[in-house]
């Protein structure tokens, strides 16, 4: 029987935090349905360390763009025990609404460790594009969808998110 503790995650449904959170919930039969979506890091270690939720899963570092700032400060904020950690293979997308040509972005909205790994690229080819902070890369993708960003911005997130907020 999976077990049913609640996990929280960073991020939004469609997260790369989401796809590390499925790869290690296989590993130890957690059911997924007890996913808990925390889009602010200190809520998501506030809750582990109140006990709301009895796993968190985050992320503390990646290749390209070094430590995740807001991980390390939320870590000294709250007590959690390490139980675990695993490496998540990621391939970022640029997503635009329908009908949108690369000629015609502006803007550029993701996470800041997202804008860090894709750096050289949007260098090369957006060079004049502005790049805007989002909490989380898949909340860009739905943020897109839904119209909270404009059409001359594309979002960098998963193609699971892509697909996800269509």
């Amino acid at each position: 029987m999976p077990d049913r503790r609640r996990f929280g995650v960073f991020g939004d449904a469609g997260s790369f935090s989401e796809a590390a959170a499925m790869l290690y919930a296989q590993d130890n039969n957690i059911d997924p349905s007890s996913f808990i979506y925390l889009s602010v890091m200190e809520d998501l270690l506030a809750a582990v360390g109140e006990g709301e939720i009895e796993l968190g899963l985050f992320p503390v570092v990646n290749f390209r763009g070094g430590i995740v700032q807001t991980a390390f400060e939320a870590m000294g904020k709250y007590p959690f025990s390490l139980v675990g950690s695993l490496r998540l293979n990621v391939q970022h997308c640029l997503i635009t609404r329908p009908g949108t040509a690369l000629k015609d972005i502006t803007k550029i909205a993701t996470h800041p460790q997202a804008l860090a790994q894709c750096s050289e690229y949007l260098k090369r080819e957006f060079v004049h594009a502005e790049q805007i902070s989002w909490n989380d890369t898949a909340s860009a993708a739905r943020d897109l969808a839904g119209g909270k960003l404009p059409a001359d911005c594309a979002v960098i997130a998963s193609e699971h998110a892509a697909k996800m907020y269509n």
